[in-house]
């Protein structure tokens, strides 16, 4: 194990963010990330400060072949997966590629009730001569092309990204040079990121001022519909720029087990996970059993942005199952 691995685990088994460790060592966070990512080593110094800090001689850190800790052997631990710099840059090659898509095909999902809303106002009024027989069939084809469509680009995803699946569930060790590899793309993404989701959060609380517009402009129910049209429009726009940087975010901190990809998170993720998919299950029989008796799928289509809205509670419940579980 190199030293950039050994002081990674280390302060993992003390607790310690990079920012906690640099300020024990008096020096930056890059300083830190620089270390742990082999693109520097400490000085004497600071390498003895941190075999203090740490209980360890500075033989373990600096010889490679020594895996001791104090004289005594090192707990036993099952060996894990060893990601290759290759490998690494595969993933994000493909990540990067798939972000889009993944994006396109959430903002097809919310998109595709919307010519079933306007077709259904049209049938009210007279003068446009459509049927509500016509509404609902063009309506309702309309979703579910679109819906199919995504769910084809989500299958297809899903056989490109299958391969790295083990990067969300499981713990894993990266070769030499993988991690400061991640983290300096990951820094030269960030600016991008940051305009990204700025953006997309400003365009999806924007989207509800058209509909306001329109009940102000003291418009009709087909202007309002169209208003809700746009606010949908709006909505997809948003959502596909925070889902496609997210994406390519997220596959960094895959890479680097940070954030929501820490090991501790991926040992609790199947219960958050399982009560995440019986929340959207419900959603979905809910949905159905209301839409279908009254015929009313103009309407019902309010469940989904509630449901999102609910759904952060859901997360956050989740969340405190599974931390209560290990």
């Amino acid at each position: 194990m190199i030293f950039a691995d050994k002081l990674i685990q280390l302060r993992r088994k003390s607790g310690w963010s990079q920012e906690e460790l640099a300020e024990q060592m008096d020096v930056s966070r890059q300083s830190v990330s620089k270390w742990e990512g082999a693109q520097s080593v400490p000085d004497l110094e600071k390498m003895v400060r941190l075999s203090k800090l740490f209980g360890v001689s500075t033989d373990y850190l600096l010889k490679d072949e020594i895996e001791e800790v104090d004289g005594a052997p090192a707990e036993e631990e099952s060996p894990l997966r060893q990601v290759s710099m290759e490998e690494a840059q595969r993933f994000l090659s493909v990540k990067a590629g798939t972000a889009g898509a993944l994006a396109r095909a959430v903002s097809l999902c919310i998109l595709s009730p919307a010519c079933l809303i306007f077709l259904g106002a049209a049938s009210e009024v007279p003068v446009w001569g459509v049927s509500e027989a016509l509404a609902v069939g063009v309506g309702m084809g309309v979703l579910l092309a679109l819906v199919a469509l995504a769910v084809a680009q989500f299958i297809a995803i899903g056989g490109k990204t299958e391969p790295f699946r083990y990067l969300e569930r499981e713990s894993f060790e990266t070769e030499y040079g993988v991690r400061g590899m991640v983290q300096e793309k990951r820094e030269n993404y960030r600016e991008a990121h940051n305009r990204s989701t700025v953006a997309g959060v400003c365009i999806c609380i924007l989207s509800v001022l058209p509909l306001f517009l329109g009940v102000a402009a003291g418009g009709g129910d087909l202007l309002i519909v169209a208003m809700v049209d746009l606010l949908l429009l709006m909505v997809g726009a948003g959502v596909y720029m925070l889902i496609r940087s997210g994406v390519i975010w997220a596959s960094y901190n895959k890479l680097l087990e940070e954030g929501e990809y820490t090991r501790e998170e991926k040992a609790g993720r199947s219960a958050s996970g399982a009560i995440s998919t019986a929340y959207w299950l419900v959603v979905v029989a809910v949905y159905l059993a209301i839409s279908l008796p009254a015929d009313r799928w103009d309407r019902s289509w309010i469940l989904w942005p509630v449901a999102g809205v609910l759904f952060a509670v859901v997360r956050i419940i989740a969340s405190g199952v599974a931390r209560g579980r290990k």
